[in-house]
C-alpha cells in the first residue's frame, strides 16, 4: 500500500471511510458512538464519503 505523499492526498483519504479497513470502521464507530456494524451499513447505503456516512448514521 502506497502512502499519500501530499497533504491533498491525505485529506482526500480522510474524507472517505473504507468499510473493508477495520481501523477506519472502528475509528468512525468510536467517533459516532455506534457499533461497527452500523458504520458498515451506512457505508453500504450512503457510499464511502465520510460526510454522507455521518449523515446516514445521524438519521438512524
Amino acid at each position: 500500500m502506497q502512502m499519500a505523499s501530499t497533504s491533498r492526498g491525505r485529506a482526500q483519504d480522510r474524507a472517505k471511510v473504507a468499510a473493508g479497513q477495520d481501523r477506519d470502521v472502528r475509528c468512525e464507530a468510536k467517533k459516532q458512538g455506534v457499533p461497527k456494524e452500523t458504520v458498515k451499513k451506512a457505508v453500504k447505503t450512503a457510499g464511502n464519503s465520510r460526510k454522507k456516512v455521518e449523515a446516514e448514521i445521524s438519521r438512524d
